[in-house]
This record gives structure tokens, sequence and C-alpha cells, in this order.
């Protein structure tokens, strides 16, 4: 998809690559002038061995809120699925919870227990801070997944979703259909936001805001959910009795999106581009029957991708596919649009809401 240069701030989001697929070969000569010569070295490290090739074997703890929607649901599945991959990590998985508290405790069993390293999707980030602090401090590195301490001391490393860049993402796609489908100036734009005290949710709703203003469309029309499918009834509904018609509607999050899709259905709405959030199944599938236009991806991979990275670290080694030896302390990953020109390479990623 197209991206638009003039975009405010948008330079700024980063992608990095986490599939190990290749090795760092240092130059050296193939023709050494004789048996005690030394290869000649250029200063870079060679890496020994792809990301995935068996090490050290370590201990892992991982712990996350409760699975009380799909995105968390997955959030857990895929640390599960990712630590099964290797032969060399024991995965131990807290209980998910709720409750700061019950997420310390799990925490300070992990440290008395000594395991090697602790991923961790905090129900409160900085109500956790302190416990991730104590971990580090006895030596068990921490990656911070989705929503940060308060102190980044308290994580070796911290891997999350881009919330700006998924509003980005969203508003360019919807300027994209405002030039294709000869919308105009006119276009009528809406937004379904997720809780709006959240800063996740404010970030999303000004990137939109903020590529709207790029292609000079604004939001014309906007209510918040509570990212749950009775919330997102209740607010598409809402929507719709606000708007006679609608051009283009993003909603942020497709589990709030299955109550989304059931008021558009009841009230007989289809005249508008569908836009949504995270990267459901559901959604997809709605892409594949045409009964939505996209949907933004939020990855719900990201505590998998804090398994490798925590398993790497543990390990003491870094990221074969980069040229810096240790792993990155801060990584931020890219939230695409999912279309049906694209869907089958994301299908595999969907979560059930």
């Amino acid at each position: 998809m197209p991206r638009n240069s003039t975009r405010r701030r948008m330079f700024t989001r980063v992608g990095v690559g986490l599939a190990a697929v290749g090795l760092l070969a240092a130059c050296t000569s193939n023709t050494p002038e004789d048996d005690n010569t030394e290869p000649a070295d250029d200063g870079q490290q060679n890496a020994a061995s792809s990301n995935d090739d068996p090490g050290e074997n370590v201990v892992i703890g991982f712990s996350g809120p409760q699975a009380d929607h799909g995105w968390l649901a997955a959030i857990n599945s895929f640390a599960e699925q990712t630590a099964e991959q290797y032969s060399d990590v024991e995965l131990r998985m807290a209980e998910g919870t709720n409750d700061p508290s019950a997420q310390i405790s799990a925490i300070e069993t992990f440290i008395n227990d000594g395991v090697d390293a602790i991923v961790l999707l905090p129900t409160d980030g900085a109500a956790l801070t302190q416990v991730a602090m104590q971990a580090m401090e006895a030596g068990i590195p921490v990656v911070n997944v989705d929503r940060e301490f308060s102190d980044p001391a308290a994580a070796r490393a911290t891997i999350l979703g881009d919330n700006y860049g998924m509003g980005v993402s969203a508003g360019e796609y919807a300027c994209q259909l405002v030039a294709e489908n000869d919308l105009g100036d006119g276009a009528v734009i809406a937004e379904i936001a997720g809780i709006d005290s959240l800063p996740l949710t404010q970030e999303r709703s000004q990137g939109f805001a903020d590529a709207l203003e790029a292609c000079g469309q604004n939001v014309d029309n906007r209510v918040a959910a509570e990212f749950t499918v009775e919330s997102g009834e209740e607010a598409a509904s809402n929507l719709l009795q606000a708007a006679n018609e609608i051009d283009i509607i993003w909603n942020h999050d497709d589990d709030q999106g299955v109550g989304v899709k059931a008021a558009f259905d009841n009230a007989g709405r289809d005249e508008f581009f569908f836009i949504g959030g995270a990267g459901s199944a559901n959604a997809m599938r709605w892409i594949e029957s045409g009964e939505m236009e996209a949907t933004v991806i939020y990855p719900a991979t990201q505590a998998g991708d804090g398994i490798k990275l925590a398993r790497l670290i543990a390990q003491d080694r870094g990221l074969s596919d980069l040229v810096q030896v240790e792993v990155p302390r801060r990584i931020v990953l890219d939230a695409p649009v999912v279309t049906a020109d694209n869907l089958e390479e994301y299908l595999p990623m969907g979560f059930e809401s």
C-alpha cells in the first residue's frame, strides 16, 4: 500500500525482523599463505549459527493478563507455540490474571525459582515495574511486552505493537479509499474507538487523525466502546443512528468488532467501507467474503517474539541477521493493513474473537 510522504511523525515507526534466516559472514581469505597463517579479520564478528539452532537449555517464565478476550488469548497461545518450537526451552506459564498483586506474586515465584529469563505482559506497567526491577537486579533478564514499565531499566528488552502507527495505517488506507472511489473532500469518515481513557486508544485516534489530515480528510463521527462485543454493538448502533450516510468506518478492535458488525447487519447498513483493527480470524473471514474491506494488524504474536528474544538473551546470543551482536533493547512491530490482496499471508496469525 502506498505511503504518504507528508505524514507527521510517521518516520519514527520502526520495524525489526525477527526471523533468523541467514548468517553474518566475516570476509576472510580462502587461500592462506601457509598453514600457520590466521585468517584475516576485518573486525566483523561471524555469527556462529542461525538463531533457531539449539543452544544452552534455558527456563523462561511467562506471565500475562487473563485471557478475557480473543487478542489476549492469542498472546498466551503464541507464547506457548513459540516455546514448543525449541528443544532448549522450558516454558513456565503463570496463570493469567487481571490482578496486579497476583501477577507480582507470580514474578516473585519465578525469581525464587531462579529462572533464566522472564517474559512479562503486565496487567499494569507501572504496578509491575518494581518486581521487574527485582528480577533484573537478581540477574534475570526481563522482556517487557506490549504495556511498558514506568522505568526502562526494569527490562532488558521491550517489544511493542505500534498503536500510533496502527491509526496511521488505518488513516492512510482510508485516504487511499477516498482517492480510488472519488469520494472527494465531502467523504464522511467515522471512528469507533476503544476505551477513551487508555493511552493506547488516544494514540490510535491521534494516528488516524494525523493520516487523514495529510490527505485533507477528518473524522466526522466518533464513538467509543470498551473492547467488548456488547459495547461494540451499542456504540455502533449509536453511530448509525447519528449518521444517515457514512463512507468509511474504522473500528479500533476486532474483538469489539463482532458487536460492531452485528449492529451493521441489524440496521441493514452496508454503504460504507469497513476497516477493522488487531487482525482477528473473524475479520479476515469477513474480508474474504467481501463483508469487510480491511483490518490493521496489532500483533498478537508479541509474546511469541518475546519468548524468542528471552531465549537468545538467556543464551547470550544476538540476532544473527544483525551486525550488532546484542539483542536490541527496544523493538516496535509494524502495523500492516490486511486486505483481500494479502489475506493469505496473515491468515495464520488471525485469532478467534
